[in-house]
């Protein structure tokens, strides 16, 4: 089950954790994706903290929690590949692993039906 942002992150619940990045959408406006700023593990974030950076070949973009919870894992490939993100944004581009405070707070946002309507009218 993935859920969306209106700040085009994606999150993905897998078991006890939730994956999350930048959405298809957000890597086609931002372009080539040259470098990305992970999150620490052990960090603490609540949903909406400023959590990552992504910088493209246009612009540098902060990347906020979708949920909050503790960072238990990076995906350090994109440190020597920051293009997988343009690759496979919702897929091997993830950003980190979270583990949940509140596995329900997932409920508050988008299916991909409704990201993909909201997506739609912000043209």
């Amino acid at each position: 089950m993935t859920k969306y942002t209106k700040d085009h992150e994606w999150v993905r619940l897998d078991g006890p954790l939730a994956s999350f990045g930048i959405t298809d959408f957000a890597q086609g406006q931002l372009g080539d994706v040259v470098f990305v700023e992970l999150p620490e593990i052990g960090r603490r974030i609540a949903a909406g903290d400023q959590i990552a950076v992504v910088e493209s070949v246009k612009a540098a973009s902060d990347v906020y929690a979708p949920v909050g919870g503790e960072v238990v894992e990076i995906n350090s490939a994109l440190v020597d590949a920051p293009d997988m993100v343009n690759a496979s944004a919702e897929g091997d581009g993830w950003f980190a692993k979270i583990k949940l405070d509140n596995p329900s707070a997932l409920d508050g946002l988008m299916d991909k039906a409704a990201y993909d309507a909201f997506v739609g009218s912000q043209s």
